[in-house]
């Protein structure tokens, strides 16, 4: 049975950022706007008034200070309030797939492969741009790779529940070298008139090249463990999809966003992940002083120093949990890939680190990995 390992990680950012200040401007025009139309509601106590938001405000809930966008022009325009994406002809590559392949291409090209090496693609994301076919086999086609590909999601964890799963087709067998890739345009389903998450995501993609040891590169990432974890809530929710969209009763209604009961999910998701962690930890036989490192999720930067401190036992430093959550928001799955990909060169042989996820679902995942020898 071979050993999986991680071979390379790629990473593609758009070229378009929003600062929070062009985010907040945006949204209290928009805001004003909205306010006067229903002036006389207002008055009436009909419907409540919009409030403004503040740069202040973004930064103390969550830590962002801007983003990364498919469509920066839509995003900041007070009268749109969305990114304009438009669409691509069928025999032209889909833009998650585009950004998909860039990120791939970095991935192989350090792991010294082609497209040609890869013989299974993942493309693991929270919102593929259609259905079918299969973002995976496109990806697949544009870098010219045999085997097969699959879609899957599981939200904010799909990037660990993707390594979990190129692992697993090392070890049976099934492929020698598998790419996962996140694509992730969370842009596409925010909403930015919601004052209290209009601000939470951008958009990026990464990948990750998961290989048998015995033909991966000297210099790589042995996979100590990898642990998933489900849990069914309602407090992340996004109900857009082919049964519901073209409802008449659904036209224009928020749920078919992002939605999130944030409170909710901050008090049950740093316990449920801090206990999975340390679980996997006890099992392994690995102390908090054993990690160099650990890559979470990057989706709120209290959540994350709540977990790092009941994982390592002191308020964790800049270098034991990095942040790339000021400068990408949330980027969903990429998140914790993004920060691995950016803060692990300095590692020695026989460091150890964690790659960990945790989203909607709820859904969580752990990769320990260690630097080879």
């Amino acid at each position: 049975m071979s050993r999986p390992v991680i071979s390379a990680t790629g990473l593609y950012t758009p070229p378009q950022s929003v600062s929070n200040a062009e985010l907040v401007a945006s949204l209290n025009a928009w805001t004003d706007n909205w306010n006067a139309e229903h002036a006389e509601d207002i008055a009436a106590g009909r419907v409540e008034a919009k409030a403004h938001s503040s740069v202040e405000f973004i930064e103390k809930a969550s830590g962002i200070k801007s983003r990364f966008v498919i469509d920066k022009a839509g995003v900041i325009d007070p009268k749109v309030m969305r990114p304009h994406i438009p669409e691509r002809p069928n025999d032209q590559i889909s833009v998650l797939a585009e950004i998909a392949v860039n990120a791939a291409k970095e991935a192989l090209e350090r792991a010294g492969r082609t497209g040609k090496d890869v013989d299974a693609v993942i493309c693991a994301a929270s919102n593929m741009q259609r259905a079918y076919p299969a973002m995976a086999v496109e990806v697949q086609a544009a870098l010219g790779a045999e085997g097969f590909a699959f879609d899957m999601n599981v939200a904010c964890s799909s990037a660990t529940f993707g390594i979990q799963t190129g692992a697993d087709f090392v070890r049976a067998g099934h492929a020698k070298t598998v790419l996962m890739v996140n694509p992730e345009i969370c842009s596409g389903h925010l909403n930015f008139t919601d004052r209290d998450s209009h601000f939470i995501f951008g958009d990026v993609a990464t990948a990750v090249l998961i290989e048998a040891e015995e033909i991966a590169p000297k210099d790589h990432w042995s996979i100590l463990s990898t642990h998933l974890k489900t849990q069914f809530s309602n407090n992340i929710r996004n109900n857009f999809g082919f049964l519901n969209r073209a409802a008449p009763e659904g036209v224009g209604k928020t749920d078919k966003l992002f939605v999130q009961e944030g409170r909710k999910v901050f008090k049950e998701v740093v316990p449920m992940v801090s206990s999975m962690i340390q679980a996997e930890m006890d099992r392994l036989g690995i102390r908090a002083t054993d990690l160099k490192r650990m890559w979470l999720h990057q989706a709120n930067a209290s959540m994350n120093r709540l977990i790092a401190a009941k994982v390592l036992g002191h308020e964790a430093s800049e270098d034991e949990s990095p942040t790339v959550l000021d400068t990408y928001a949330n980027t969903s799955s990429a998140g914790s890939i993004i920060a691995f990909h950016r803060h692990s060169s300095d590692f020695r042989p026989g460091e150890k680190g964690l790659i960990c996820s945790f989203g909607a679902g709820y859904s969580a995942g752990t990769v320990f990995v260690e630097k080879a020898a």
